[in-house]
């Protein structure tokens, strides 16, 4: 029992030679049978990983390039300092990001007879659009809606509209994408002088933005709702958009998520 927990706490399924990545009541069962020579029923298999303290749940997927040491360091030491000069400044963090929304795009679930496939109607056109939004860790966001790519000049004029009004230097915490290293980026950053700073976080790393709560968010709500054109689509992730401005505890609550908590 002892090392059926540990094998599967410690290991992966690959790394036991299984082509799937995930474990399974059925793997699980291979595993054991392999190791120990004992046949389980699935049903057998499932009262032991409850008696060993295990439950099936959602993974968080994670790219492999990803350097858990960048992470951590970035976590323990890395972001602290951010905070420990933001403080000092007198400055607002920001966590900003981008993300596109298409029309079939669908989520959620709905109820119906067992055994019937319920179907909802949906535009059969695609059409898209991107955002750009920026969450601060007492609640405050700001958002811009944006048709075609988001390149430099694009971000450039985000960062333009989140500095409006600022009467404290703003730090914005931002993945490494080029656009947001574009010469055009940092020629804008220096020519305010230290009133705007921007900050990367490790590569391959989108757990760690609280951001990315907000597309979450936004999607679940547009994904709901019957959109017949791209505009409809734009007019609902903007009130999407707009209810968050209004719920800055809603707001706050992305920065309590497990692995955005260290941003809190």
């Amino acid at each position: 029992m002892r090392w059926i927990a540990q094998a599967v706490k410690d290991n992966t399924p690959q790394q036991f030679k299984f082509e799937f990545g995930l474990w399974t009541l059925s793997l699980l069962r291979e595993l054991i049978n392999r190791e120990f020579g004992k046949s389980l029923s699935l049903e057998s298999v499932r009262r032991v990983m409850k008696l060993l303290g295990f439950s099936t749940q959602k993974p968080l997927y994670q790219a492999w390039q990803q350097d858990p040491v960048l992470v951590k360091q970035w976590e323990s030491e890395t972001y602290p300092a951010i905070k420990a000069e933001a403080q000092a400044a007198g400055a607002t963090i920001y966590f900003a990001d981008e993300a596109g929304i298409r029309s079939d795009y669908h989520t959620g679930t709905t109820w119906a007879p067992i055994g019937e496939t319920p179907v909802v109607a949906v535009t059969g056109r695609r059409f898209s659009f991107n955002m750009i939004s920026a969450v601060s860790p007492r609640g405050d966001i700001q958002f811009m809606i944006h048709e075609g790519p988001v390149n430099a000049p694009v971000f450039k004029e985000f960062l333009k509209r989140l500095m409006i009004g600022a009467t404290k230097p703003v730090f914005v915490v931002v993945d490494g994408h080029s656009i947001h290293k574009a010469k055009l980026i940092k020629d804008y950053v220096d020519s305010l002088k230290g009133n705007l700073k921007l900050f990367y976080l490790p590569p391959y790393s989108p757990h760690l933005n609280p951001d990315e709560q907000v597309w979450a968010h936004v999607k679940r709500q547009v994904s709901k709702q019957f959109v017949q054109s791209k505009d409809d689509m734009k007019k609902l992730a903007i009130g999407a958009l707009r209810r968050l401005q209004k719920l800055p505890a809603l707001v706050k609550s992305f920065f309590r998520q497990p692995e955005c908590q260290y941003a809190g």
